[in-house]
């Protein structure tokens, strides 16, 4: 390819970002000018409304008699933060493609003053709003009208049309739903304009509702904390290290694109912007090495996608998950760590293998090979010094608050601050890391150790936004605060404090002025780049209101329970389906937003009925990795599209073979929904490092059998082997509970009795039959766990329940038997929040009983793998 289509291309690509992140509309003068400070302004209230400030002046304020609030309550910083979104919205994105972009149009500066006012409506006529709640007037009807529209179409706008249809379709559906057929499946009672308004635009139920919230609270101040990351040069710095380390592997290019993705990932709340900030960099390195247009392509695109699973930050849905959940954050991240972590294992592990196939090799490395040996050696120590820093930590600062309450928060600072000049006096001695160039070609790899050092001090801030999550348990938000002052801190001082310590005769107010520019720079970004996940949030909202208001989830429960046939496996498998092509087009936050509102309840509602209860967890992760394998697949993988442009391949056939290097990612859900061991829910430590260590060694057999390819080329009867190895380890209780039932049916006139017998703590499963909500007869099952209790009698009551004999007979699979109905629920009660309520009649019980351990199918896993691995060296060796 020629210089100058490269530079083509990448122009084309910095286009397609701008248009889908920050607005492709650059406008001069006071247009430019406002944008700029609006943005930026956005980001300052953003910070001000997330930390302890506003709290601290409130304080100061009341102290001092000064009647005036100052702190701003959640749905006026959700009403602002929607005002911010829909004016820079219609300043920064043109109506259409020959619209122009170097200026606005007069209608473009009304829509976008009008989209502001109404986006702030809670603000200015929130008292009125408050006491005509649930019944508005003409101007809150008008208002809630014009509104929707203008926010369709900035959303049209910004996002495209995908997200536009969805919710129109759910509007029409919410008023035109009323006048269907009452025994039509999806027809509903509320539909008048008064009550959708109310929903959609008064209430916190539709666009002012949890999605937006979220937006407001948590995922801004993520998105803010990326971008000033990027400025920062730690973008920069995570590639070059990947480079450095795995650059000289088999097909290294690609792992180094891999792992550089991953990191990225960390913070990045979009897989197109992740593609492009890593992939013109990796793609035309892999192509260096041999690997083809579309291959090289199909890694970037593979590797960018997974970032969006990858916690902390999941594209933003780990903020969304922890409200629609409802678990904390830290526990959150636990569950969703080990499907995406063995995910980028088995990537890095197909990039080998087709390496390994086409005789690939690495770029030759500038420091001389270290043994096997040296290399564990030094891994193990810098993993133990890790360990013994972190215990050394969390017992100082635990020591701290404890001896110094008051003056904590200085100690930390202090001590923080000396870790910081500790870090820039050793990345001094280092130069400093030349910046991306796409159009330069990587002859050798960059040295590990000076690689290494020449960002230490961008590790800091990631560090602290760690450790404010995970240990001291802050809020997302918070932590998030902490993690962008430190941020900001280190944009501004580290050029002077690297030329102080390097003996340097620059000025240093001249170098922190320039840190300043980039920090401003930085909260510009950071508000753009939120445009469209702020528009994309309320609009989902207004999915969400129609779904609340019309009960259409649980209709819908019962369309796919009807075409599923009640098979559990197909369910799931319709479900993936809807859910791709639901998420086609749409951001991630949007993404997950549609698809946990719409299918997160059809596999809660028909995997009751159907004997299938898992965590809520389980079901919200398994949507969404499929909404955002929506960004691979073909026709409207966009990320596919991206990577197409910079490695000049085919995009429909980057699209096809990232999704088949995607593949196993899309057994992942299957997998955790029927084996929740794999989002380490309920394991103690050990065993969660035996499931870490079995699911890296399954999804290596999985990967080898899906690429042909293990040690040497996979006759068709190995790949058969090895798919069965790899379902023993991930799915070992399918065989095992054939073998030693983990449970036993009773007839519930004996449950009492029984359940005196069982263990506390014990998983015990009911089948009841009862009315939903919706007044249709059902059959559902229902999980309880064992409480403690000196008798039959005590532990039901414990559990909430009274049963009662009626004395009548009823016939159950083909067997007479008493007929057991619960009498009474007590509120709030283990029975009632698992859905038992009265007048149901109890048709099957069943105990957990003694039975031998899953784990035991490993053993023959373990055999077949190395059987196969035993018999391709062999036969590798013999050519």
């Amino acid at each position: 390819m020629s210089a100058q289509s490269k530079n083509i291309d990448y122009d084309d690509l910095q286009d397609m970002v701008a248009s889908n992140d920050a607005g492709g509309r650059t406008p001069k003068g006071f247009a430019k000018k406002l944008i700029v400070v609006t943005a930026i302004l956005w980001s300052v209230f953003q910070l001000y409304y997330t930390s302890p400030a506003s709290f601290w002046l409130q304080e100061v304020l009341t102290q001092a008699n000064i009647n005036l609030n100052v702190v701003v309550d959640d749905t006026k910083a959700r009403s602002i933060h929607l005002a911010f979104a829909l004016f820079l919205a219609y300043l920064s994105f043109p109506a259409f493609a020959f619209s122009p972009k170097h200026r606005i149009p007069v209608q473009d500066w009304i829509f976008a003053i009008v989209g502001a006012f109404l986006g702030a409506y809670y603000l200015f006529f929130y008292e009125g709003l408050v006491t005509r709640f649930g019944a508005p007037n003409l101007q809150d009807i008008i208002a809630g009208c014009v509104g929707i529209l203008l926010l369709l179409e900035a959303t049209r706008r910004s996002l495209g049309l995908p997200l536009v249809i969805i919710a129109v379709i759910f509007l029409l559906y919410n008023y035109f739903g009323q006048f269907l057929p009452t025994d039509w499946i999806i027809s509903h009672r509320s539909g008048s304009l008064a009550q959708i308004i109310n929903q959609q635009w008064i209430t916190t139920e539709g666009v002012f509702g949890v999605a937006l919230g979220v937006s407001t609270k948590y995922v801004f101040l993520f998105v803010l904390f990326g971008a000033l990351l990027d400025k920062a040069g730690a973008g920069n710095y995570f590639i070059k290290t990947a480079f450095a380390y795995l650059g000289h592997l088999k097909g290294g290019p690609g792992k180094a694109a891999v792992v550089s993705s991953a990191l990225t990932g960390l913070v990045s709340g979009s897989s197109i912007a992740n593609v492009v900030t890593t992939g013109t960099f990796t793609i035309p390195m892999m192509k260096r090495v041999g690997l083809s247009a579309e291959k090289a392509g199909a890694i970037e695109v593979a590797s960018s996608v997974n970032g969006q699973i990858m916690p902390p930050v999941m594209g933003a849905a780990a903020f969304l998950m922890i409200e629609y959940v409802n678990m904390p954050y830290s526990q959150l991240i636990t569950h969703a760590f080990l499907p995406a972590f063995i995910s980028y294992i088995a990537l890095v592990y197909i990039v080998h293998l087709e390496a390994c196939k086409m005789g690939l090799k690495g770029l030759p490395r500038t420091d001389p090979a270290n043994p096997i040996l040296v290399t564990l050696m030094r891994a193990l120590v810098t993993f133990l010094a890790i360990c013994v820093l972190y215990f050394a930590l969390d017992l100082g600062l635990g020591w701290i608050k404890n001896v110094a309450p008051d003056y904590s928060f200085v100690i930390v600072l202090t001590l923080l601050s000396a870790v910081y000049l500790l870090l820039i006096r050793r990345v001094a001695h280092f130069p400093d890391l030349e910046p991306d160039d796409p159009e330069k070609e990587m002859v050798t790899l960059p040295s590990v150790k000076p690689t290494v050092n020449a960002g230490l001090h961008y590790l800091l801030p990631v560090v602290v936004l760690m450790w404010c999550l995970m240990i001291e348990r802050m809020s997302p938000g918070l932590s998030a605060f902490w993690g962008t002052m430190v941020l900001g801190t280190i944009l501004i001082t580290q050029r002077p404090l690297l030329s102080f310590f390097r003996g340097e005769t620059a000025s240093k107010f001249t170098l922190a002025k320039q840190g300043l520019q980039e920090l401003i720079d930085g909260l510009e970004t950071g508000a753009r780049n939120m445009i469209g996940i702020g528009i994309a949030t309320a609009t989902a909202g207004i999915i969400v209101g129609s779904v609340s208001l019309t009960g259409f989830g649980v209709q819908l429960a019962s369309i796919i329970e009807m075409l599923s046939m009640g098979n559990i496996l197909l369910m799931l498998i319709l479900v993936a389906i809807f859910s791709l092509i639901l998420g086609m087009g749409l951001p991630t936050t949007a993404n997950y937003i549609v698809v946990s509102s719409l299918m997160a309840l059809v596999i809660i509602e028909v995997g009751k009925q159907n004997g299938l209860i898992v965590p809520l967890i389980a079901v919200h992760l398994f949507v969404f990795y499929f909404g955002i394998m929506a960004d691979v697949t073909p026709p409207v993988g966009l990320a596919s599209f991206a990577a197409a442009a910079i490695s000049g391949g085919s995009p429909i056939r980057t699209g096809v073979e990232a999704f088949y290097y995607s593949l196993r990612t899309a057994i992942l859900p299957f997998l955790f929904i029927f084996n929740t061991d794999l989002l380490l829910i309920d394991v103690s430590w050990a065993k969660g490092i035996f499931v870490l260590l079995t699911a890296i060694i399954g999804i290596f057999a999985f990967t080898a059998a899906t690429m042909g390819w293990f040690f040497t080329k996979n006759k068709w009867w190995e790949s058969a082997v090895l798919v069965l190895a790899a379902f023993l380890l991930f799915r070992p209780g399918f065989v095992m509970d054939r073998i030693s039932p983990t449970a036993y049916s009773i007839e519930p006139i004996h449950f009492a009795q029984e359940i005196a017998k069982t263990p506390v703590g014990q998983k015990l499963m009911l089948k009841v039959a009862g009315i939903n909500p919706y007044g249709k007869a059902v059959e559902f099952y229902s999980q309880l766990e064992v409480p403690e209790g000196d008798s039959g009698e005590a532990r039901l009551n414990a559990l909430g329940l009274t049963l009662l004999d009626t004395g009548e007979k009823i016939e159950v699979n083909g067997t007479e038997t008493a007929k057991i109905i619960i009498d009474n629920v007590t509120i709030d009660s283990p029975a009632a929040k698992a859905g038992l309520n009265w007048d149901q009649t109890l048709l099957d019980v069943s105990l957990p009983k003694v039975s031998l351990p899953k784990e035991l199918m490993f053993i023959p896993a373990l055999l077949m793998i190395v059987g196969i691995a035993w018999n391709q060296r062999r036969r590798r060796e013999s050519v």
